[in-house]
């Protein structure tokens, strides 16, 4: 993964009010790949949260993966 990917989160963040299944835009690559600082968003663009994850936490968006819409105070 490398800036700007789109990954997909694999595990729930409740601490940051994130699901697996969220969708997030990589902002930075820490060296040798060790973690990445991933931001999530609303549709409207106003970041929900910045997280640091390690590529056991998120993978890239697929071709086949299907976006779903949620209530972030749901």
């Amino acid at each position: 993964m490398k800036e700007l990917d789109i990954v997909v989160l694999k595990k729930n963040l409740a601490e940051n009010g994130l699901r697996r299944g969220d969708v997030g835009t990589v902002v930075h690559v820490y060296e040798l790949r060790s973690a990445f600082e991933v931001e999530f968003m609303t549709g409207k663009g106003s970041t929900v949260a910045v997280v640091t994850l390690s590529d056991k936490d998120v993978r890239p968006m697929g071709g086949r993966d299907m976006l779903h819409v949620r209530d972030l105070a749901a």
